[in-house]
């Protein structure tokens, strides 16, 4: 499994950014997809996930209201919305599969395999 974020980039706090996350070779629809952040020198920390069939999503308390999970399984790719940014968003973003998508599995980073990241700058 082999996927890649993108979409990163500096933005002022407050603003907004779209992250994407493609397969490569496989069709993602069959998987469960999570997004995960880490910031050099510190623990990873689970953001989202949602289910193969998008019905399910949970995130972590620190982006709960702020960012929105969603797939497009026709276009092959995960998304994540991020709204109204804070400088303590700031990190590297990978998205990654997953054996199933529950809010333990965001909470305890238990992902399964992942691509490069994509670096997100918040700048206050």
């Amino acid at each position: 499994v082999q996927l890649q974020a993108s979409g990163g980039g500096l933005v002022q706090a407050g603003g907004s950014l779209r992250l994407s996350c493609a397969a490569s070779g496989f069709a993602l629809d069959y998987y469960h997809i999570g997004w995960f952040r880490q910031v050099p020198g510190k623990e990873r920390e689970g953001v989202s996930c949602i289910s193969s069939s998008g019905g399910i999503t949970y995130y972590a308390d620190s982006v709960k209201g702020r960012f929105t999970i969603s797939r497009d399984n026709d276009r092959n790719t995960v998304y994540l919305q991020m709204n109204s940014l804070k400088p303590e968003d700031t990190a590297v973003y990978y998205c990654a599969s997953a054996r199933i998508c529950s809010i333990v599995v965001v909470d305890t980073v238990d992902f399964s395999s992942w691509g490069p990241g994509t670096q997100v700058t918040v700048s206050s």
